[in-house]
Parts: structure tokens; C-alpha cells; sequence
């Protein structure tokens, strides 16, 4: 392979989850198109992939997700209608979304069965490449975009990386957990990943979050851990077996990271971003510093018939 940011070119997005935890806004509209201010979750995760050099975005949707394809393809009443009214401004940015050298692709994910599955489903479109996969739950403020870095390292190195962040303790439970040798800062290389392990058994507080640069060698893993099993098929297994074959590297990144899976993370991203918006920040930062007397939120009830 040749020493050039093409080789990576495409990045899988494992888009098929029903997003319950946000149910009922997500009854109809997909937890991708959540949107964090103006932009929705899933935009953030492409525009990402974009700055890495990526050019071609394979998505595993389920049959819910219809309205991601629709986000991502033309609105051609919409930009006549802003056309005709003169809004230049807001016209450049919608068609700003897709890059003329992008293209996209989407394969469906029939049933639930784990992160290692999904991104199974996508093997006939990414072949024999390397290639990258991001959650869009994690959301990542970085001043080089995490992916970008990974994409670099994997140039350097040839190796599969992942992003890792060091987490509380109590947390670990809640993760993979990856075991990595030597203390050369941000890039070490992993000798072993637990799924969600104990917090007294846990190799480390490392713990991976959702970006990810994987060799071709990961779908025969995935396989290999499938053959046989009923129920979900775990990512993290996949990457133990793919320690015993070749190097893989974590990459503990710069920058903050949202949980937008969780209600809790969600709203802190929206209030991060929020205070950094070129066209509202300097206002909602002034009306978070505002003090006022915390009241319950009254949310109407149905009335019984």
C-alpha cells in the first residue's frame, strides 16, 4: 500500500439502534438526527470523517432510518424554495453538507446483534481495505479532529488503532477496557481489551470510546467469534483475537468527549456547543450566568376521558 492519507477511504457508521433512551423523541426520528443546536449527531460524525481525507461513507442502518438517507441526499424543493426567497447564505450551507467528492452507501443491519455484527454487514463494501468506523453517540470537541490523528497514525504505523479516554473507576463496567504496554504519551500499543469488566478485575481505566481504524483483518475476527454463537457479537472480542495476529495501537486523544447515548451527556454537549455557537453563544452564555430560581419543569399530562 502506498504512504498516502488514500488509504484510508471509507468509514462505516453503525447507525441501526433504536435509541431508546431518548424515546419518545426518537419513536420516528432516528437518535442520529438528534441535533446538537443545528446540526445533527450525524453530520458531526461526517464532517469528521471529511477532515480525515475520507471519501466514501458506508452506513448500517435498520429499517427505521430511512430519514438519515434523506438528510444526506438532495432536497430539491428546499433549495427552490430558498433559492426563490433569496436566502444565498443558508442555500451555500445546506449544499455544503456533501462534499462533490463524497459519495455514500448504505447496507441494512436485519437484526440486533451487536457493534461486532454491524460492522460485519458492511465487509462487501469496504473488501480488502483499511477503513475506519465511528460511533456518532460519541461526540468529540478536539482542536485536530480525532479521526484525522488516527488516520495519521495508522500511515505511520500500519496498524489498526483506537480511541481510548481514561475513565473514573466506577465506570469501567460501563466499557471496553483496554490493557496497553510501554508510556509513550498518547500512542501505546494494546496487549489486551475486556468488555465491561469489574471495576476490581479491570486491566486499566483506558477505555474505548467510538472511533476506530481497523485492517481488513478484523472481519474474519468478527467471524471467527460469530460461528456458532447466539445473541450479540461483540467488537471488543474481535479486537482481542486481532491482537494475536498484528499490532494495535490506542491513541488517547485530546479533547472532550459526550456520551450523546446518554440523556445526561446529551444535554451537556448541547450546552458546550451552545456557548461556543458563532450566531448565539455570547447570548445563551449570558443567559446561563444569569441567575435565576430553579423551578420544576411543568410538563403537561394527558387528562383522563
Amino acid at each position: 500500500m502506498t504512504n498516502s492519507r488514500r488509504d484510508i477511504r471509507k468509514a462505516v457508521f453503525p447507525v441501526a439502534g433504536l435509541g431508546t433512551r431518548f424515546l419518545p423523541a426518537t419513536k420516528a426520528c432516528p437518535k442520529e438526527l438528534l441535533p446538537i443546536v443545528d446540526k445533527p449527531l450525524i453530520q458531526y460524525a461526517v464532517d469528521e470523517a471529511v477532515a480525515a481525507g475520507i471519501t466514501e461513507m458506508i452506513f448500517v442502518t435498520g429499517r427505521t432510518k430511512r430519514a438519515i438517507e434523506d438528510h444526506f441526499d438532495k432536497a430539491y424543493e428546499l433549495e427552490n424554495e430558498l433559492a426563490l426567497a433569496g436566502k444565498r447564505s443558508v442555500l451555500a450551507e445546506l449544499r455544503s453538507l456533501v462534499p462533490r467528492n463524497v459519495s455514500f452507501s448504505y447496507v441494512r443491519q436485519a437484526a440486533p446483534l451487536g457493534l461486532g455484527h454491524a460492522v460485519l454487514c458492511a465487509r462487501p463494501l469496504v473488501g480488502s481495505e483499511p477503513f475506519a468506523v465511528i460511533l456518532p453517540d460519541d461526540l468529540i470537541d478536539a482542536p485536530v479532529p480525532v479521526l484525522q490523528s488516527m488516520v495519521e497514525l495508522f500511515e505511520k504505523h500500519r496498524a489498526s488503532v483506537i480511541a481510548v479516554q481514561d475513565v473514573d473507576p466506577a465506570e469501567v463496567h460501563q466499557y471496553g477496557i483496554v490493557k496497553a504496554g510501554g508510556t509513550d504519551g498518547r500512542v501505546r500499543a494494546i496487549t489486551d481489551i475486556v468488555e465491561k469488566p469489574r471495576a476490581e478485575d479491570a486491566p486499566s481505566t483506558l477505555a474505548v470510546v467510538g472511533r476506530y481504524v481497523f485492517t481488513s483483518a478484523i472481519f474474519d475476527e468478527i467471524v471467527a467469534r460469530a460461528d456458532g454463537r447466539v445473541g450479540e457479537i461483540q467488537l471488543t472480542d474481535a479486537i482481542r483475537g486481532l491482537l494475536r495476529r498484528e499490532e494495535v495501537l490506542a491513541y488517547a486523544f485530546e479533547g472532550d468527549r459526550y456520551d450523546c447515548g446518554s440523556k445526561l451527556g446529551y444535554l451537556k454537549a448541547q450546552v458546550s456547543y451552545g456557548r461556543n455557537h458563532p450566531d448565539c453563544g455570547h447570548q445563551f452564555t449570558a443567559w446561563l450566568a444569569a441567575e435565576r430560581p430553579m423551578r420544576p419543569a411543568r410538563i403537561p399530562t394527558a387528562r383522563s376521558a
